[in-house]
């Protein structure tokens, strides 16, 4: 198993990102799970060059390389490779980086109306890099895009499922997913993360569950209204996700639409394997 989820990289996530748990990974070997400290940020790029590398151990190992997880950029980048945008002007990167997310946002609408007319005026992170690499480079992220190299779809005989059951059981699975980050343990990592004194920005700073436990140990939530915005934080990005699986991947990919217990599970798993013996 191949993890491909943003969150579950960092070894400082645990329970905020739902990893496996060691009775999980006894069943069969599992890598690029908790393998980055959070200090240090993975981008798409540079998780798919440990994917790609990790697919080929595997495959000299004569393993099935089965990559699983919700971060459509990393799946796309390992797939259809990256477009080759120079390095960032440091200088560039400090002067975006000191703003907040809605001057940003403004400055990329004079900048690069295109690709803000493509993201969400809250999306820090693709909005500073949207607004960098026209600044340092001169030229919008989208031509960038178009000269994307590196993939390996073309490699590979790859059998994919998308997984999309009904949203309400999702959102239902959401609610109580929130309820088990709120745990003492999830309160301890958290805790233990905001005590290294680690750039806000980072991205294992920002991801779900990790704002909302920290303004609850800081004081500025009760638990109940850390709970509400956890739940509801929970709830947007997974209909996000779910919008994003449901129209970006291949249309021929097929989609599992039901909900994934009661015998569920079990049918997915057995329309992969269906697909894999052809």
């Amino acid at each position: 198993m191949i993890n491909a989820d943003s969150a579950q990289v960092y070894a400082d996530l645990c329970i905020i990102s739902a990893r496996p748990t060691a009775e999980d990974e006894a069943r069969a070997p599992h890598r690029l799970y908790g393998y980055r400290d959070a200090a240090q940020p993975c981008s798409a790029a540079d998780w798919a060059a440990d994917a790609k590398r990790t697919i080929g151990e595997a495959r000299e190992a004569r393993r099935l390389p089965v990559l699983v997880g919700g971060t459509g950029l990393y799946i796309r980048t390992l797939l259809d490779g990256i477009a080759p945008v120079p390095e960032i002007d440091p200088a560039v990167r400090a002067a975006v980086r000191s703003f907040t997310v809605l001057h940003n946002y403004a400055a990329l609408e004079r900048e690069d109306p295109a690709a803000a007319a493509r993201l969400r005026p809250s999306d820090s992170t693709r909005v500073a890099r949207a607004l960098e690499v026209v600044r340092s480079t001169g030229r919008p992220l989208a031509d960038w895009q178009e000269q994307r190299s590196g993939g390996i779809a073309a490699e590979v005989d790859l059998v994919p499922l998308v997984l999309l059951p009904p949203r309400d059981w999702l959102y239902e699975r959401c609610d109580r997913r929130f309820e088990g980050m709120m745990s003492d343990e999830g309160l301890d990592e958290v805790a233990s993360l905001l005590a290294r004194g680690l750039n806000p920005m980072l991205p294992a700073l920002r991801a779900i569950g990790v704002r909302e436990i920290a303004a609850f140990l800081g004081g500025e939530l009760g638990r109940a209204e850390a709970l509400d915005a956890g739940r509801t934080a929970t709830r947007q990005y997974a209909k996000r996700q779910y919008t994003w699986f449901s129209r970006q991947p291949p249309v021929h990919w097929p989609r599992f639409a039901e909900p994934l217990d009661c015998g569920g599970v079990a049918n997915a798993l057995a329309d992969f394997h269906a697909r894999l013996s052809r």
